[in-house]
């Protein structure tokens, strides 16, 4: 049978202990020092403390007895030396603390700069967007406003001629030739998906603006309502919230659900009905931008435009 180990005890002296606790070092940083440099001098002590700084267990008290010698044979002032090495250990925390502050705000002022740069690109992205969506729409509003007076003058011409031939006043020998607009108009309409699309688009707008001709308020809500609809999904395809609409709302139903054509607008925009006719809703994946820059340009033609579906009209007529 082995016998049992000693534990080892720590001797310090309590003169040289209370002098370094005056200095400000806590009583495990006190302890360590004066047992590891001997018991022999404060200077020593803090010598031994700044050379192990750094140490893991530097702040755990020892796990061992404490032997506090009463008696300090040996003499030990506080020398001016003592005091200059502790305020130079002191320094030196206080300043690598300072260091890594400096560090911390260094990345900070990178990760503040990196998100600027982001938010710039963002808003040139949106600006960029935006102009082309109203270059778009001044185009189609003037190719409208042209071919609406077009469409005007031909009939005109028309009228003139069978009053003419009301009156039996001689006609020109030549009929009608249409301009070569009309022709070059006819020569674009090839049966591409996005300009079928946007053929229909008009004529939901068209025969939603004749139906309701004698509610030109409703009309004109309808447009306003849609126009939101489109603009929000073409500037922020992202945002789920404007890539669905509740059916059973009021507002949705009283300036669109509830006006023939209006669903039907949004559907060919791409928006679709979800399970249970509860929601239309925009898959983001099927976002088509150029669709929908189209679309809000037909709307804000229909708004502005007093001549918008006067061609279709009178073609009917």
């Amino acid at each position: 049978m082995q016998p049992p180990q000693e534990i080892p005890v720590m001797e310090v002296k309590m003169k040289l202990l209370g002098e370094l606790e005056s200095l400000g070092f806590p009583r495990a940083r006190a302890v360590l020092a004066l047992h590891h440099s001997g018991n022999i001098t404060v200077e020593a002590a803090v010598n031994w403390l700044i050379d192990h700084e750094n140490d893991a267990e530097i702040d755990q008290m020892p796990l061992v007895a404490i032997n506090v010698d009463i008696e300090s044979p040996q003499p030990s002032d506080i020398t001016e030396a003592i005091r200059i090495k502790e305020q130079e250990l002191r320094d030196r925390v206080r300043k690598n603390k300072q260091e890594e502050e400096k560090k911390h705000e260094r990345e900070r002022e990178k990760e503040r700069i990196r998100a600027g740069k982001e938010l710039l690109e963002a808003k040139r992205i949106a600006e960029e967007n935006e102009r082309q969506r109203l270059l778009a729409w001044r185009k189609a509003e003037k190719e409208e406003e042209k071919r609406a007076r077009e469409k005007v003058l031909r009939k005109l011409e028309v009228d003139k001629l069978e009053r003419k031939r009301a009156l039996g006043l001689p006609l020109e020998s030549q009929a009608v030739k249409p301009s070569v607009s009309v022709t070059q108009e006819k020569k674009n309409s090839l049966p591409v998906k996005s300009v079928k699309k946007a053929d229909r688009m008009r004529e939901f707008l068209r025969s939603l603006k004749h139906t309701y001709r004698d509610d030109s308020a409703t009309v004109k809500r309808a447009f306003q309502t849609l126009l939101i609809y489109v603009g929000n999904v073409a500037r922020t395809p992202d945002e789920e919230k404007f890539r669905k609409i509740r059916f059973s709302n009021p507002k949705f139903q009283e300036r669109v659900g509830s006006l023939k054509g209006g669903i039907e607008f949004l559907e060919l925009c791409g928006f679709e009905r979800s399970e249970g006719n509860d929601f239309l809703v925009f898959p983001r994946d099927k976002v088509d931008i150029e669709l929908l820059n189209s679309a809000g340009s037909l709307l804000k033609s229909a708004i502005t435009n007093p001549f918008f579906g006067l061609l279709e009209q009178m073609r009917e007529d």
